[in-house]
Parts: C-alpha cells; structure tokens; sequence
C-alpha cells in the first residue's frame, strides 16, 4: 500500500504542478474514435496546417494537463497540438475490469527477472497514438511527451521511427536501473500533497485524472524496462528538457536520456522540478520552437 499510496501521490503532484490558470484559450473539447480496439479520446488545437506535434501526457493524467498556457504558447509558435488521453485515464477506455496489480509482488518478479502482469504495454499506448496520426492523415509529426509520455515518446521513436519528425523528452528517463531514485525529500514532498485543498483535487480530477489507473500504467512502464539498448539506435533528431531540481526523476535520467540517443539536443532548466512553473515556462516554449520549427 506505500508504495501505492507513493505512486497517487506522485501523480497528483505532478497532474497539480502541471495544472495553470485558465487566462488562455482552453483547450478544445475531447472527440473518440476507435483504434487498436479501445476508445481514444482526444482533441487537437491551433492551425489545421500547422506543424503538427503529438503530445502525451504522464502517470494518471490526462491530455488537459498540459495546461492552457503551455498549449497555447505551442499554438501561437506555429503547431498543430493534437493530444490524446492515454489508456485508462481521461475519456479513453478504462481498464478496471482487468483488475488491480499486486505491485509489491510484480515487483519482486521484475527483479528476479520475470515478467510482469501487465493489462497494456508503452508500446500499446504509443501505437494509440500513431494510429490517431493515421486517422487524421498525418504522415509525420513531431512527438513530445512529459515523464511516462515521454518514455511513450520514446517507444514511438523505436517502433515507428518513420512517422517522427523529432523526439522531444521532457522530464523522462531511459528506464536504466543504475540510475537514482526519487530523494527522499521528494517522497516527503509527495506525501505532503495529500494536504492539498478538496477544491484543487476536484480540479485535477476534472482534468482527466484517474488515481486507479496509476498501478496498471505503473506495470506497462516495469514491462517496457531499461530501453538504453534500443535507444542508442534511434537516429530521430532528439531533444531532452529536464529540471535542474526535479528530485522525482533526478536530472541524471535526463542526462542518460541524451547520452544514449545519438546526436540529442540536452537541455536544463533551473527552478524547474517535475513540473513546468510559470517561470521557466517560456524558457522551454522558446527551446521547443529553436529545436522543431524550421527558420524562414
């Protein structure tokens, strides 16, 4: 149950840190369409012959996340955001039926080097989203995700590497066993968020978040592993963003991140932690925009 408890947690911290002021144009409404036999909800924003750049979300959150700001700020550099609810969180098909995993259990199997019980695979929600691109006619986009969205990304990189203009990875990690935990003031951190006002959860809540989806996302993230191995083979134009002070994925994962892919583009941010605060936001818009859209 700690453990479980952590996981929430963790993902609450993260959906409220990402969570900003309505001043901007809200985000569209979801629409559905069917793929790889589930129902994807998602919306897309900005010019219909934008650039177009794939955004997926993290643990338990779902596309809203983002925030108005951080979309739009994308929007008015030129993209077309198209984002999708992952498995099991927002309006895409949940998975309850499939039960709940006995974390410690699974994970004491990954450690003696058995498989996992999982419901879906990264590579299951990264097809998601391909086939969402399919649907809407889109040959090629950027792809960008934040934290387990970026190890998605990362998967979309390696099983789709023609359908990826470039791989953005933000706050993410290869999933190599060597590198550090979480702090033990993060956890600590973490475990204060369950103080955090009614009213503020309602609003992650609205936002897409589903707290049971944490422990079966948690498994498609332990099956996927350590993908160092594949990663060092991705020739897709990478860039890695992560903060100075994110004590949840320490920034060495970031830095093993760009190591491994050849040729990434790695990026820092002080006062930045495992969210993207207002005042760094600009500073990581302007970097995405240097990195994905070419100069007139």
């Amino acid at each position: 149950m700690k453990l479980i408890n952590a996981l929430f947690l963790a993902a609450a911290l993260f959906a409220s840190s990402f969570a900003t002021a309505l001043e901007a144009p809200a985000i569209p409404p979801t629409q559905t369409m069917e793929v790889n036999g589930v129902t994807l909800a998602w919306t897309e924003m900005g010019d219909p012959n934008g650039v177009p750049l794939l955004m997926v979300m993290g643990l338990g959150a779902a596309h809203q996340v983002w925030g108005n700001e951080f979309s739009q700020g994308l929007v008015d550099q030129g993209f077309r955001l198209i984002m999708y609810d992952n498995r099991d969180v927002g309006g895409t098909t949940r998975f309850d039926d499939w039960g709940e995993p006995v974390l410690w259990w699974n994970v004491l199997k990954d450690k003696l080097g058995f498989e996992v019980s999982y419901a879906y695979t990264l590579s299951d929600m990264g097809d998601d989203g391909v086939a969402l691109l399919d649907a809407l006619g889109i040959d090629r986009a950027h792809v960008m995700g934040a934290s387990m969205g970026g190890m998605i990304a990362q998967t979309i990189a390696i099983d789709h590497p023609d359908r990826v203009i470039s791989l953005i990875s933000i706050m993410s990690t290869t999933g190599a066993p060597h590198l550090p935990p979480a702090s033990d003031e993060a956890i600590e951190a973490i475990q204060n968020t369950a103080e955090t006002p009614d009213d503020e959860l309602d609003d992650i809540h609205a936002r897409g978040f589903y707290p049971e989806a944490i422990p079966r996302q948690f498994m498609a993230i332990m099956q996927s592993g350590d993908r160092t191995e594949r990663l060092k083979v991705v020739e897709t134009p990478t860039l890695v963003l992560h903060g100075v002070d994110d004590q949840l994925i320490p920034l060495e994962h970031g830095k093993h991140t760009a190591e491994t892919i050849p040729n990434a583009r790695f990026m820092s941010f002080e006062g930045m932690a495992h969210n993207i605060p207002a005042e760094v936001r600009p500073q990581l818009l302007q970097a995405i925009e240097d990195y994905a859209l070419p100069v007139d």
